[in-house]
């Protein structure tokens, strides 16, 4: 019989003492064996796209620090990729692609996701069975509101500006692309699954940009219909939804959406937290910047974050990804801070 997975437990409303542990961006420029794997890829997306790269960055920091879960490497641009928008990345700079327009929208044709995307597919189903059987395996997506920022912008931009004013100009037209956006994310999502992924997070990094009826009509909207979808085809799969920098709006965020695990990032007040870890699941949510800081004030932070949230089910994580001038040494003090955590 196959090991309990701690972080399947917490997904599914269970406390479990201590607290699973993983990090958004485990895998990255920070580890010196990550920064030597990438000079040997031709380029990022290169990288995400070679199984036997994918697999050795994913791995890395298991191999390092012992997590409960592990996440699939790859870009949530990828789904842009597969509609042939130009995707690339610059040094220093990040993603690029050729801005969409409103008429090409309406005539986006949609890829064959299992095809386009296959080395991602395979990825997943080496990482399961690398793994140990006691970690989770996580597949991942973009949001449709983030994602299409991206498309409309060809970059990212600070506020979106560029992506909420098509909405205003355009509203049907980006109604249809988050539609489009949203479908084919409940592919790429059910591919992870049957591949192995155990369960799946959907970042919707740039959700702090929007007032409340936008964040409903870009945010919620489409989450629920990825969520219902996967669920329908995959019963059970836990979906955990990051929706960084929506502060108050969180509150209801799980209700609204249907998913199983609410991420916080590091700005969500205390009492927010607690109180949305009284309906299930919530992940988060130390200050990213206290792992390049270390030392006692990341003991401090850890300890609060653990004060407040380790008595419900808890997933400790950032409340962003890593950077990348955090100290590999933090990474591993935290794991130990963490794992013997006990309530003062």
């Amino acid at each position: 019989m196959a090991t309990r997975r701690k972080l399947l437990d917490v997904l599914a409303g269970k406390s479990v003492m201590p607290p699973p542990i993983w990090l958004m961006r485990q895998a990255g420029r920070y580890l010196p064996e990550y920064r030597a794997t990438r000079a040997t890829a031709k380029g990022f997306l290169d990288l995400c796209y070679t199984p036997d790269l994918a697999v050795e960055v994913t791995m890395q920091p298991m191999r390092r620090f012992g997590l409960d879960a592990s996440i699939l490497f790859s870009d949530i641009l990828v789904i842009p990729d597969a509609l042939e928008r130009g995707v690339h990345f610059v040094e220093g700079q990040g993603p690029r692609m050729t801005p969409i327009s409103a008429e090409e929208i309406c005539q986006l044709d949609r890829p064959d996701l299992l095809q386009k995307l296959g080395p991602v597919f395979e990825t997943v189903r080496r990482l399961r069975a690398e793994l140990p059987d006691e970690t989770a395996l996580l597949g991942f997506c973009g949001a449709p509101w983030t994602v299409a920022t991206y498309m409309i912008a060809g970059r990212g931009t600070p506020d979106q500006a560029p992506a909420r004013l098509f909405a205003m100009r355009h509203p049907e037209e980006f109604a249809l692309l988050l539609n489009v956006l949203a479908d084919l994310s409940v592919e790429y999502l059910i591919a992870q699954v049957d591949a192995g992924a155990d369960a799946v997070q959907i970042f919707d990094s740039w959700a702090g940009v929007l007032g409340e009826n936008d964040f409903d009509t870009f945010c919620v909207k489409p989450m629920r219909k990825i969520v219902e979808a996967v669920k329908k085809a995959r019963p059970g799969t836990p979906i955990i939804g990051f929706a960084k920098g929506a502060g108050a709006l969180l509150e209801d965020y799980r209700e609204r959406t249907g998913i199983d695990c609410v991420g916080l990032d590091w700005t969500v007040p205390r009492r927010l937290a607690r109180k949305i870890q009284e309906g299930g699941a919530v992940q988060g949510n130390l200050d990213p910047l206290l792992m390049v800081a270390g030392g006692a004030v990341l003991d401090e932070g850890i300890e609060r974050v653990m004060t407040d949230l380790s008595e419900g089910p808890f997933v400790f994580n950032l409340g962003h990804g890593i950077t990348p001038e955090a100290n590999p040494d933090h990474v591993t003090q935290l794991v130990e801070r963490v794992r013997s955590w006990s309530p003062k």
